[in-house]
């Protein structure tokens, strides 16, 4: 868990320089993190939540309840209303309850001004979704992204370590595409492209050489876009990172991040069309910025399996409080909708520490 809100750590004032996009704009770039407070959620039909209604507390809000009640369901509403989909599920139709014909979340937020927007989402079975924002519906739901910042936090995000790659890519997307629409653009474009080829891979006659080659040009100029982002975020973040886990760990351990890409083999074209030979064979793209990771290494060597379960255990387990209390403190300044969720009793100290915080805080 402590890894994500490290990964977050840099929305620490609702003015932020991010200097990592420098390595696009070609000068230091600033971006302003609104302040959006969420009020009061109304939802109908979404997954086994039949008609809910909270206004929220704007300190701590817990959520109390027996498995299977929706506890998680809610803050997965919540989680739509960011990122025009559910953090479990790319296909919407599931979010509706079974025996229901459609689903509606709206939410209401303010920001530091008391100014107030309302964010709806809603979709019937068989059609397409709709998301507007103050009854002005969106062309593009990445128009969306970033205006009302979020961290999720879960269980699950033990798999950003022991998980495969796209894990740690997919985290990285989260991050900075909540503060950069041309990354989305990119990202989008590119993955376009991806699968264009990847069918014209799985072809059983030869592809078109021509239309190929395009899309090989345009996953390269697309990809080194993303590339540069991606590696100058994770230059600053580094510095971060480690600072973060040594107040958590107590200075026992030296952690580092190491951001592994196709690109720093060469210009990613040519990366990509050497070895186009193989990808015919398997069907697939084996080279490009898809296939980038986040290396993590604990006192110099690749964090393993085996050495992760038990180092999770400790932390996790036998280290929870010092754990949730470097978590509330790199939430505290965050501009955003803190969404914490854990399901352990939040002991007394950690329940101290965010009341003198007095952390926007939506708990579990």
């Amino acid at each position: 868990m402590e890894i994500y809100h490290i990964l977050f750590s840099f929305f620490i004032n609702k003015w932020v320089t991010l200097h990592w996009l420098n390595a696009i704009h070609g000068s230091f770039a600033t971006s302003i993190i609104t302040i959006m407070i969420l009020q009061k959620i109304s939802i109908f039909n979404y997954k086994n939540i039949e008609s809910a209604e909270l206004s929220f507390s704007p300190n701590i809000n817990c959520f109390v309840g027996h498995n299977g009640m929706g506890k998680t369901n809610m803050l997965d509403a919540i989680y739509y209303l960011s990122f025009c989909k559910s953090a479990y599920s790319n296909i919407d139709s599931l979010n509706i309850k079974h025996d229901a014909d459609f689903f509606v979340v709206e939410g209401t937020y303010t920001d530091e001004n008391d100014n107030m927007d309302v964010v709806y989402a809603g979709m019937k079975r068989g059609s397409k979704k709709h998301f507007k924002r103050n009854k002005k519906e969106y062309k593009r739901f990445s128009q969306h992204i970033g205006l009302v910042p979020l961290v999720f936090v879960s269980p699950s995000d033990s798999l950003l370590v022991e998980g495969g790659s796209e894990e740690r890519r997919r985290l990285m997307d989260m991050v900075i595409a909540q503060c950069d629409i041309t990354y989305i653009e990119a990202l989008n474009k590119y993955n376009k492209a991806l699968h264009q080829r990847n069918a014209l891979l799985k072809q059983e006659d030869e592809p078109d050489v021509m239309l190929m080659e395009i899309l090989e040009e345009e996953m390269a100029r697309q990809g080194e876009i993303i590339y540069a982002k991606r590696a100058a975020f994770v230059n600053e973040l580094v510095p971060i990172f480690q600072n973060v886990y040594q107040r958590i760990s107590g200075n026992s351990e030296q952690v580092s991040l190491e951001y592994i890409s196709h690109c720093q083999r060469g210009p990613l074209l040519d990366v990509i069309r050497r070895d186009r030979f193989k990808d015919r064979a398997v069907g697939y793209s084996l080279h490009g910025i898809h296939r980038d990771d986040l290396e993590m290494k604990l006192g110099g060597y690749m964090m393993k399996r085996e050495d992760l379960k038990a180092d999770l255990e400790m932390r996790l387990g036998l280290n929870v409080r010092k754990v949730e209390v470097g978590a509330i403190d790199m939430l505290r300044d965050m501009a955003v909708l803190r969404v914490y969720y854990d399901a352990n009793t939040v002991s007394n100290t950690v329940d101290e520490k965010m009341k003198l915080n007095r952390a926007d805080l939506v708990e579990v």
